[in-house]
């Protein structure tokens, strides 16, 4: 598909109801949006906020369930089974419409919530995660692509500072309701508290959103669909164990690299012959979209490796409590809420949007190189100033890169091209917070060594907690505080070398024009009108 189908009315979808000839929204077609958007971002903030609040809560859940060697696998199912079903979800809403599939989505992540509050063992409460990881995975497919059908890109810039607040909602808030409702009401809440508040998103959704239902032909690629879940598996897999439940360089790591590109490559072979390919290699013959999926892979491997180590520096170099080290985290996530509006309301006015990505990769650069730089003796003001530069460059470019992969497709690609996006970002997170969390504990044991008494502090591993810290004697302890500096400076100057390629490829996007906006081309008199959207009741 060339840069000019992507823009053709073909691919244009609905004009709004109650909007002018520019594609501009009217008051009640306005209103009946924000309702609707009002119900997506719930069952966003559901899929975000689910493993900030389980965080805090799983010292009492093993306290109670027991089976502490198998902790890690209680996060582990869950995102497995989120981003191997992401593909899946945004395929099945391009077939047989966004509206049902997004609702099941829904109903499967608040039974997993419901089976996994009441789970009885630490086995069943993995199986019961991955069943809820399940409907997770169409949860934010599924709020991007009906966005994306409901709202013209060129008017889409002004929802994402509502998106990006959801997100600083989620970061913060998490670990501080987690907190609360384990304390207060018991574990089991933390499960528990997601059914009130998806009751409410699917009443909105079911009740306001209005899509035109489809029924396809074709048949679902199952093919398609189990090599590339293997595949994926085996990728977040072997970035999840590698260097920490095995080595890097051994049977198993190695074995889960070959079985990944193997799957990989029979997936792409196969999706060359299947009638409704799971992800269909057309969409990637648009420029603009292969060069966002970079960019978007290369922003979630800098971005959750920096969310990842910036908490730990933060508690163990600067003594925040673990509640008070997300609050820390302020200056970034508002930095990034504010640019991210900003930048959608230029887009929204100009239908410009190049620029953002371009400038967005060199602030990530640059916050990032800064945050590298901090020391023992940084202050939190200045840690708080470096945040900030690197979440203006996160709102910069977070929100544009959907938006971007999203016009670069046409409408009947809309999921897949939502599910690709958010799946090259997830993947992209996955190997960055596995990569950076080898170069830091390699950088920390070896900074250890060299200090008295250090390689026998280290023996239960690189990473050691505030109150075993706390007992160390004041040399040790100065040394361990340097050491996890001398981490950090170089998570965080790695990630500052990632983030150019992310810069660079911004360079080389082309700023073809938004549906929905004064540069797309009008339809021909030939063709059919589009079912309205909304319900007008409202």
């Amino acid at each position: 598909m060339s840069q000019t189908e992507s823009a053709t009315p073909s691919a244009s979808g609905p004009l709004p109801e109650g909007a002018g000839a520019d594609g501009k929204e009217s008051g009640p077609r306005q209103r009946s949006v924000r309702v609707v958007m009002g119900g997506l971002l719930i069952a966003m903030l559901l899929a975000m906020l689910d493993n900030m609040i389980v965080g805090t809560a799983m010292p009492t859940i093993v306290g109670e369930l027991g089976g502490l060697d198998h902790l890690a696998w209680v996060v582990t199912a869950y995102t497995l089974a989120t981003a191997a079903s992401t593909p899946i979800w945004g395929k099945l809403g391009d077939m047989y419409g966004r509206k049902g599939i997004f609702l099941t989505s829904i109903v499967l992540f608040l039974i997993g919530s419901a089976a996994s509050g009441a789970a009885q063992s630490m086995d069943q409460l993995i199986a019961f995660r991955a069943f809820q990881g399940l409907g997770a995975g169409g949860l934010m497919v599924g709020v991007m692509a009906i966005i994306g059908e409901l709202i013209p890109p060129r008017e889409r810039g002004k929802y994402q500072g509502m998106i990006a607040g959801v997100m600083a909602i989620a970061m913060i808030g998490g670990p501080l309701v987690g907190g609360s409702i384990t304390d207060n009401w018991g574990w089991r809440w933390s499960f528990y508290i997601n059914l009130p508040i998806g009751a409410v998103a699917l009443a909105v959704v079911t009740t306001v959103l209005h899509l035109p239902k489809k029924r396809s032909q074709g048949r679902i690629d199952y093919l398609g669909g189990v090599l590339l879940t293997v595949s994926i598996t085996s990728l977040v897999l072997l970035t999840t164990w590698g260097g920490t439940e095995y080595a890097w360089g051994s049977v198993q790591i190695i074995g889960l690299l070959v079985l990944g590109l193997a799957t990989l490559a029979a997936f792409v072979w196969s999706e060359t012959r299947a009638p409704e390919p799971i992800m269909p290699l057309r969409i990637f013959r648009n420029r603009n979209f292969s060069l966002i999926s970079v960019v978007g892979f290369l922003v979630g491997f800098t971005m959750f490796g920096a969310m990842t180590f910036l908490p730990l520096y933060q508690q163990t170099v600067q003594g925040a409590s673990a509640t008070n080290s997300g609050l820390l985290l302020l200056p970034m996530l508002l930095a990034m809420m504010a640019v991210s509006m900003v930048a959608g309301r230029v887009t929204t006015a100009t239908g410009r949007y190049k620029v953002f990505p371009i400038v967005g990769g060199a602030l990530i650069t640059v916050g990032l190189v800064l945050l590298s730089t901090m020391g023992v003796g940084t202050t939190r003001f200045t840690s708080g100033l470096y945040m900030a530069v690197l979440g203006a460059g996160m709102g910069f470019i977070m929100q544009i890169t959907m938006l971007i992969a999203q016009n670069s497709v046409e409408m009947r690609d809309i999921g897949v091209g939502s599910s690709s996006a958010t799946l090259f970002r997830t993947i992209g997170g996955s190997f960055g917070v596995s990569l950076f969390g080898a170069l830091f504990s390699h950088k920390v044991q070896h900074s250890m060594e060299s200090a008295p008494g250090g390689a026998a502090a280290m023996k239960g591993g690189a990473q050691l907690d505030p109150a075993t810290i706390a007992k160390f004697p004041a040399g040790l302890k100065d040394a361990y505080f340097h050491a996890v500096s001398s981490g950090t400076h170089t998570v965080f100057l790695w990630g500052a070398i990632v983030s150019v390629l992310g810069f660079v490829a911004a360079w080389f996007l082309v700023e073809t024009p938004l549906r929905g906006g004064p540069g797309a081309k009008p339809k021909a008199a030939s063709e059919p009108e589009d079912e309205p959207l909304l319900a007008d009741a409202l």
